[in-house]
């Protein structure tokens, strides 16, 4: 395994084309959470997890609007093969009084195709019990969706994590409108495609989403399921990878920025600068910034970085730097995002906020 999977990475990133951030008017804010309150917990103890956020997110977020007088968002993917009724019904519950949205995570390992399908399925039917995910104009159910272990599309060398090579299109047809699992490094999974939205098409042969084709303004939204050739597409919305030189390890060495939110890495206006220097938005609408940050919220080391002044501090500044020619913050879930890149592909342009719910509308709405 290559240090922090540099092999993969670190040529696109050397020789990305050049982002203008002076250009960037929005910013497309978006915490997605890899949410695992059962992760080396007994069930009390991830109930008590689980508690701690429908407690502490509603008030801690209240203060804090962004340019649409939106509080703060938080996308909570759940793993379906752990499904708790009472932790789903808390979610939802959450969801009711505050802007959180749940989607799904999945970690399995050595599967099949008909298998994936069958959970995918029951995960989807459950949590549509609880009135979350999404439909589309059809009513169909959707939903966004990160792969555990981050081995998409059985991306893994050692071939474990997962074992479905046709993932990419078994998710498509059974209903998800978007992949959010990457960036994936240090894992061996890390694509070469980086900084970017982009659709990719299932192949017979492992991580089929290695490269793809760019989200662009005027390509319409017809590559959502199928090619030009009928093959199966999805959509994948990467969050931030590159190398931060002005936070240095040992004083030298430029530090991996991979956009993740943790008790040892918090955010700050300094890592959002670089986020956007990166560059992640959907070609020819370079205005409006993506910015997709992970974490692992499920974790109470993390759950106090990010109910608490860590996060606090950023949201202040972030908000407080919002003044005069500074771009204009939009805090979104996952679905939200989605909708703004389809909405931005369609040839909409002004204010991304009005594009919220452009295409998938949340199920209880």
């Amino acid at each position: 395994m290559a240090l922090k999977a540099l092999d993969t990475w670190l040529w696109p990133y050397l020789t990305r084309p050049r982002f203008d951030a002076a250009a960037v008017t929005d910013i497309l804010l978006c915490v997605c959470d890899h949410f695992e309150p059962f992760h080396v917990a007994s069930r009390d103890e991830a109930l008590e997890r689980v508690s701690a956020w429908s407690a502490r997110f509603p008030e801690f977020t209240a203060s804090f609007r962004d340019a649409d007088g939106r509080p703060p968002a938080h996308t909570f993917f759940y793993p379906i093969e752990q499904y708790d009724e009472e932790i789903l019904e808390q979610l939802a519950a959450l969801g009711r009084r505050a802007h959180t949205e749940v989607e799904v995570h999945l970690h399995h390992d050595r599967d099949t195709a008909a298998g994936l399908r069958c959970t995918l399925d029951e995960g989807v039917r459950r949590l549509r019990r609880h009135g979350l995910l999404s439909q589309d104009g059809t009513g169909a159910p959707r939903f966004a969706f990160i792969h555990g272990d981050w081995a998409l599309d059985d991306s893994h060398p050692s071939g474990r994590h997962c074992g479905v090579r046709t993932e990419l299109a078994v998710l498509a047809e059974a209903g998800c409108y978007a992949d959010f699992t990457l960036p994936s490094a240090p894992s061996p999974t890390q694509t070469r495609t980086i900084n970017s939205v982009y659709y990719a098409t299932d192949t017979p042969a492992a991580k089929s989403h290695d490269y793809g084709t760019p989200v662009r303004v005027g390509r319409g939204a017809s590559h959502d399921r199928r090619d030009g050739d009928g093959a199966s597409t999805l959509l994948l919305v990467q969050g931030p990878l590159g190398l931060n030189w002005r936070w240095r390890k040992f004083g030298l060495l430029p530090r991996v920025e991979n956009g993740e939110l943790s008790k040892a890495n918090p955010p700050t206006l300094e890592r959002l600068r670089l986020w956007i220097e990166l560059g992640i938005h959907v070609l020819g609408r370079p205005e409006w910034a993506v910015v997709k940050l992970h974490t692992h919220g499920g974790l109470p080391r993390n759950l106090e970085m990010l109910l608490g002044e860590p996060m606090a501090r950023f949201y202040r500044a972030l908000l407080a730097d919002h003044d005069g020619p500074s771009p204009r913050p939009h805090f979104v879930t996952a679905r939200e995002l989605v909708n703004i890149l389809h909405a931005a592909e369609a040839g909409h342009r002004g204010d991304p906020g009005a594009y919220r719910d452009y295409r998938y509308t949340l199920v209880s709405a």
